[in-house]
């Protein structure tokens, strides 16, 4: 299956919630008179899009005169997405994915981060298959000393896809697991380390001192670890992702994100009210429960996906 397939498959409730509305709305009133605008405004803020967004494509449509809302709300989408710092892959055409920030010498520290039930363990098993599949080795790193089975999920996940595991026990130093972890990736020469922490709440403080403490660690041996810090969100949560990402973001400088879960809702518009507020690159996206269902993030092809008419 191809990735435009998989995103449109995945954002299939936000998009067919999209395109009855917008058909609704071109049909009565094809001219689309100040009535209709306000319709289409509020059909658009109704998939957690973003008021700025959704008031800038309304705003394009009615500066051009054109009923084709579908092609003007893709290309201000696109525009939107391309404005976080996401780089072109060299060599490929037709839309501008991700790609991971990388260290000079292996191996790459990437700290997963969120509040519980976002999806972020199995995140990072998904991701570390996703790195396997093109080709590098990873160790992943269990961090998660709180939440009760959370060290033998990941174990669980761990052997599905492949890849070596360093773990300590419940209520252990999680930053203490990670800097072992650092140790046995640098030892090994893998290619990147992967870091499941424990979920926290975005209004904790301290819960937050924990994962700065873990980056000062890391730190200890690797000055410019980790090299990315990720933030796990949940996509049917709507706006309250927003809020989180808000929260984590002054707290620990996120470098990009990881939305999940997309295929479960129809609020898929909020990836682009996270990216246009806080200008962090969506990195990957979760749409499905398989392992290979993280997809690496295009800003072209989202689009495209979002608003197929």
């Amino acid at each position: 299956m191809s990735l435009f397939q998989k995103f449109r498959d995945g954002l299939k409730k936000t998009s067919t919630k999209l395109t009855i509305e917008i058909k609704r709305i071109v049909t009565r009133a094809p001219r689309l008179d100040a009535e209709a605008l306000d319709d289409l405004e509020a059909a658009l803020i109704a998939t957690d899009i973003g008021i700025g967004t959704a008031t800038a494509i309304v705003a394009r449509v009615k500066e051009d005169g054109s009923p084709d809302v579908f092609a003007i709300a893709r290309a201000e989408i696109e525009r939107e997405l391309c404005c976080t710092g996401v780089p072109p892959v060299p060599g490929r055409t037709g839309g501008t994915p991700v790609q991971l920030n990388k260290a000079a010498q292996r191996p790459t520290v990437i700290l997963l981060a969120g509040v519980n039930g976002t999806g972020k363990t199995t995140s990072t098993a998904k991701l570390a298959h996703y790195l396997k599949s093109q080709g590098h080795t990873v160790l992943l790193a269990a961090c998660d000393t709180f939440r009760a089975a959370a060290i033998e999920q990941l174990k669980i996940w761990a052997d599905r896809v492949g890849c070596d595991i360093i773990a300590g026990q419940y209520g252990a130093d999680s930053a203490a697991i990670a800097f072992d972890a650092l140790e046995a990736a640098t030892k090994r020469n893998a290619d990147y380390l992967l870091i499941d922490t424990a979920g926290r709440l975005h209004t904790k403080a301290n819960l937050m001192e924990e994962m700065k403490k873990m980056r000062r660690v890391l730190q200890k041996r690797l000055p410019d670890a980790p090299h990315e810090v990720l933030l796990v969100l949940d996509g049917t949560t709507g706006t309250n992702a927003l809020h989180q990402a808000r929260e984590f973001h002054k707290a620990l400088g996120i470098t990009g994100l990881i939305v999940t879960k997309l295929d479960g809702t129809a609020k898929g518009g909020i990836v682009v009210a996270i990216a246009r507020e806080l200008k962090i690159p969506v990195k990957f996206i979760g749409l499905g429960e398989q392992v290979d269902d993280l997809q690496p993030f295009d800003p072209k092809q989202f689009a495209a996906a979002l608003f197929g008419e």
